[in-house]
């Protein structure tokens, strides 16, 4: 009875660790075989891979895993739409493959990813996680500022009430700090709902990426890489032409420097700007998860050598992990406006009046 009141008392710390920290492990331990051998066997196979935890944890899913082990767990399934031009169009819930232990409609879960069993190729426009996390984002942000707009026509010339009064002053900072500093008082009201839109969608994933079992949307390399080209093609549209002139041919410089050095180098920076805002946004709310993650699992590796172990080692590693939590509680807020920032200064840029038209 003490051993096993010892198990459950080492269970419920690793359930509370779990849900403190943004992930619910649970993890199966091998039974041990009668002979040396065997038991040398199933140690190493049922040995802890904190590089497999952490990975498995920020990489994107086909189901919403809620807590339990990786091989059983308890999760919500998510729709898979597959097309393929032999298969046709293939809808169904990302439980039929039992998380890929079966094969289902021509296709199989290797990996993480689905493959097809004939090695053709298909179309995958499967709601993931990270997906559901957008939608989830998206809809919260919409019922914001619908409500928000809703409130200020029904109580116009009154002080801010309830959420308004929360949001105001954040949407005055966006509209007076960011648009009108960098785009200047002409031209920004024209551009505040994309920056608007920008600044409390990033935030706000944020925020939902820090509850436990949520996805941190932003620290999906595909979410960056769509905000940022945003910011890109927007940028080509809108740039003026003394904007052009001095990218694709700056004046008073030789004709061989504009050639060879400046215009090339000019051309590679309308690139790499928005690069910057996409490697910046994910690696700063990837690496904040992968931390965490991390000190999660030196409560495992120390455990996996002796009990004590890792019941002393708990208390360091979830000091330390809950003050990164903290942490990334700032971290959401000021990603989400360096973002928008740099966003302005681009358009900002783009849209500038050449300076000798205002003598």
């Amino acid at each position: 009875m003490q051993i096993v009141s010892k198990i459950r008392r080492k269970g419920l710390l690793y359930l509370l660790v779990g849900f403190l920290l943004g992930v619910i492990p649970a993890f199966g331990q091998e039974e041990h075989a009668q002979n040396g051998e065997a038991e040398k066997t199933s140690h190493t196979e049922g040995a802890f891979n904190a590089g497999e935890f952490i990975i498995d944890h920020v990489t994107d899913k086909y189901e919403w895993h809620l807590w339990g082990p990786h091989e059983n767990p308890v999760s919500i399934p998510l729709p898979v739409i597959l097309y393929s031009g032999s298969k046709g169009l293939s809808v169904f819930l990302s439980s039929k493959f039992e998380h890929g232990h079966v094969a289902y409609d021509g296709y199989r879960m290797k990996e993480g990813a689905i493959v097809s069993e004939d090695g053709s190729e298909f179309y995958d426009f499967s709601l993931t996680k990270a997906v559901a996390g957008i939608l989830i984002t998206s809809i919260l942000v919409l019922w914001l500022f619908i409500s928000i707009a809703k409130t200020y026509t029904r109580r116009q010339g009154q002080a801010p009430k309830g959420v308004q009064s929360l949001l105001e002053p954040l949407i005055l900072f966006v509209r007076d700090d960011i648009a009108k500093a960098s785009i200047g008082e002409k031209q920004y009201m024209k551009f505040m709902p994309l920056l608007l839109t920008l600044f409390f969608f990033i935030w706000i994933s944020n925020f939902i990426g820090l509850i436990p079992t949520f996805p941190g949307v932003m620290g999906n390399i595909s979410v960056a890489f769509a905000l940022a080209s945003i910011v890109l093609v927007l940028t080509l549209f809108i740039g003026k032409k003394h904007y052009w002139e001095h990218i694709l041919w700056m004046p008073g410089v030789p004709a061989w420097v504009k050639i060879f050095l400046l215009t090339p180098i000019e051309i590679v920076g309308v690139i790499q700007r928005p690069a910057v805002l996409m490697i910046r946004i994910f690696a700063n709310i990837a690496a904040g998860h992968i931390v965490i993650l991390a000190f999660v699992c030196l409560i495992f590796v120390f455990g996996s050598t002796s009990d004590a172990g890792g019941w002393g080692f708990s208390p360091i590693s979830m000091l330390f992990a809950l003050f990164m939590n903290a942490m990334e509680l700032l971290v959401a807020f000021l990603q989400a406006f360096v973002f928008t920032l740099l966003t302005a200064m681009y358009i900002g840029a783009c849209v500038e009046e050449p300076h000798h038209a205002e003598h």
